[in-house]
């Protein structure tokens, strides 16, 4: 098989959950060779968040898990004992990257700072992905993806008016703070072929959802003070439609952004004769006061048919309307079958594992999953005996010690 972008770069996670493993997922699957570290008997905590299959609890079947820790391989140890801190530092020394997501009282007890890590191995790369950054003055809090959508004003716009802000679906942000640090991480491998040197690459992931989903809100508040509101299932800030609408056997997507697309979807509906009201041709305003109006008379038009002939007739008309799909029905769509998305994966223990697909394709370097998930320090004799030259007999004294 071709090589992949990646291969021969050495990675070590230091992560829990979703936004750093996720960030050391999307190396690994570039062919990055990525050695997950996780904490002796529980291990990561994603291992112990559902779903399950059958419900029925178990660490090496949580479906986030097998999902974000593809392509790695893993190892137990206990980072805060100073016989483990010796053997991360002895794994750190010859490491590309480190990609961590340890809260900062963590990384100041085991002296895992950039400064730090940078005098035993300076071409090393430390990409920290947190809520808040490693500096500031919130790099103490914790946080997750509910704080962050709450902090970055999200949420402000995410919900109904007369009850409380939701937040993004999930964890939404936590993925988008993990696609940042692998962006980031990789910029910095191109800078080090320039400069010999690592650097540090602090993802934040407020910092991440406030640029990439909020930018043209915080142009309009900067430039009229207009602050977005929450307007249910219609979305603030934009013409008429932009909202998702019941059919007759489910949902539908209903966005019609240019004004050429509203009028060919009142064409296919037969020009209405409440469509020539004067009220309802500024969509501006037609959003701002005369929403519900308008699905109430849209509505009766949707319910009488179902998605597909919806999606069909809008097709046909250039109208952007489209199914909105379950999971299930996504698992089973035409499209991704016919373009071998899906990507299954044989795990020991979870037995056969359906995963999302390349996010890319690279016309040289292929995108493939390496291997399943790894199973609790299923890697520990491999990375220890193999890679760092430690003996069985070491291994057995520092499972002893509770260090792996």
């Amino acid at each position: 098989m071709a090589p992949q972008a990646l291969a021969g770069v050495k990675v070590v996670e230091l992560g829990s959950f979703i936004a750093a493993p996720y960030a050391a997922k999307l190396l690994a699957d570039m062919g990055a060779d990525v050695v997950k570290v996780e904490p002796p008997l529980l291990g990561d905590g994603a291992r112990r968040y559902g779903p399950f299959p059958k419900d029925e609890p178990h660490p090496e079947k949580r479906g986030l898990f097998l999902f974000l820790n593809t392509s790695k391989r893993g190892i137990t140890l206990d980072a805060t004992v100073p016989t483990g801190r010796e053997v991360l530092r002895r794994l750190l020394r010859d490491a590309d990257i480190l990609i961590e997501g340890l809260p900062q009282a963590a990384v100041e007890e085991c002296s895992l700072d950039y400064p730090s890590l940078a005098r035993d191995n300076e071409r090393l790369i430390v990409v920290s992905v947190t809520p808040f950054g490693r500096t500031g003055p919130w790099s103490r809090y914790k946080g997750h993806a509910v704080n962050v959508a709450a902090s970055s004003g999200l949420s402000l716009q995410i919900g109904n008016p007369d009850r409380p802000p939701l937040t993004l679906p999930l964890s939404l942000a936590d993925f988008e703070g993990g696609v940042s640090g692998a962006i980031g991480a990789q910029l910095a491998l191109f800078a080090r072929r320039k400069t010999g040197r690592g650097q540090h690459v602090d993802a934040a992931t407020l910092d991440v959802l406030t640029t990439i989903q909020r930018p043209m809100d915080l142009a309009v508040f900067l430039s009229m003070g207009r602050i977005p509101r929450r307007k249910g299932h219609h979305r603030d800030g934009h013409v008429y439609p932009h909202t998702i609408m019941r059919c007759k056997d489910g949902y539908v997507a209903v966005t019609a952004i240019e004004g050429s697309q509203w009028k060919r979807f009142l064409e296919v509906m037969g020009m209405p004769a409440w469509a020539k009201d004067p009220k309802y041709r500024d969509r501006w305003q037609l959003a701002e006061h005369y929403a519900a109006e308008v699905d109430a008379l849209v509505e009766p038009w949707m319910l009488a048919r179902t998605r597909d002939e919806i999606f069909a007739v809008c097709r046909e008309n250039r109208v952007p309307f489209c199914p909105v799909l379950t999971i299930d029905e996504v698992i089973h769509h035409p499209q991704f079958q016919e373009r071998g998305f899906l990507a299954p994966v044989e795990h020991p223990v979870a037995g056969p594992v359906t995963c999302p697909g390349a996010p890319y394709q690279f016309s040289r370097t292929p995108w493939r999953i390496g291997r399943p998930a790894p199973l609790l320090g299923q890697h520990n004799e491999e990375v220890y005996c193999g890679q760092l030259g430690y003996t069985r007999e070491d291994l057995v004294a520092m499972r002893r010690a509770g260090v792996i």
